[in-house]
């Protein structure tokens, strides 16, 4: 059993696991080796102290030389869900479970909007995880929303399972091409069903043409038995049940403390402003409170 589990190696993460690795904690970080996409892409960052103007893909290999020095490693598996279990939490990540004690949600904020529906459906349906639950629909027919090429290899070995795969692709350039994979055209407009998901309905493009009824042509129903999302980020409302949330927003006090003890938060997905320096600032205060509540039940 880990300490501390961090999920997400943005700048806020990043803070807080060179916090807890200085102080000998034993920490499991989830996030991409590549770190921070959005610091990566960042043109020019000018508000961060003491660098001046630099590039986003200058400060983000600062960011990863300085973790590869202290032999901090991420885990790169999604984290699927989080469960509090007396003085521990239990995290589904890819296929395997593991537990700390305390746990850091540095997730940032998601890029997009959830499907109507979609948080209704989880578990009943509705999956984050190919890997967890893709043998539940062997020899069904399923859907898939892709949110970026990484999620490609999970897109093959759901097709491997199921007998028919819709996907929509949440960017350009998919290069699946398997015969039992339909790439869709149409958007997701709501996941549907009773005691589990039926089907999606869906919205035709915007590029529909002229001579079709728009109240006949825009909405279809596709029938499906389950919709996996592979997004690069889950709310955090589905990711942690029972948490307190302010708004799109995890609420958290000064100390970075969620609603549910030894739970903790920090960066963009705390709120506004999103800036490097205020994720770096929270991820700091988080590991410190971090290291008083392991201190405090030992």
């Amino acid at each position: 059993m880990y300490d501390v589990a961090i999920i997400g190696s943005g700048p806020a993460g990043l803070s807080a696991a060179i916090n807890l690795k200085q102080r000998n904690k034993e920490i499991i970080w989830f996030g991409s080796p590549a770190l921070s996409a959005k610091v990566q892409m960042s043109e020019k960052i000018a508000n961060y102290p003491g660098l001046g103007l630099i590039p986003g893909s200058e400060l983000n290999k600062k960011f990863i030389e300085h973790a590869e020095a202290l032999g901090i490693e991420s885990t790169d598996v999604m984290v699927n869900g989080v469960m509090p279990f007396g003085d521990r939490f239990s995290i589904s990540a890819g296929s395997d479970i593991y537990e700390a004690r305390a746990i850091l949600l540095a997730t940032g904020v998601m890029s997009g909007k959830t499907f109507a529906g979609e948080k209704e459906f989880v578990g009943r349906g509705v999956s984050y995880c190919a890997t967890c639950d893709g043998y539940l629909y062997k020899g069904k027919t399923i859907a898939a929303y892709c949110g970026s090429k990484r999620y490609e290899e999970e897109i093959e070995y759901l097709a491997e399972v199921a007998e028919k795969v819709y996907l929509f692709c949440g960017y350009k350039d998919c290069e699946i091409n398997l015969p039992n994979v339909e790439i869709m055209t149409e958007k997701i407009e709501e996941v549907v069903g009773e005691m589990k998901v039926t089907g999606l309905k869906l919205k035709a493009p915007a590029a529909a043409p002229a001579a079709a009824p728009a109240t006949a042509a825009a909405e279809t129903l596709l029938t499906v038995d389950a919709l996996f999302c592979l997004r690069d980020a889950i709310s955090p409302g589905t990711l942690v049940p029972g948490i307190e949330m302010s708004g799109n927003h995890i609420a958290v006090g000064r100390d970075m403390a969620t609603n549910i003890p030894g739970c903790f938060a920090a960066g963009d997905c705390t709120g506004t402003p999103y800036q490097i320096a205020k994720a770096v600032g929270e991820g700091n205060i988080a590991a410190h409170s971090i290291l008083a509540y392991l201190s405090e039940n030992k």
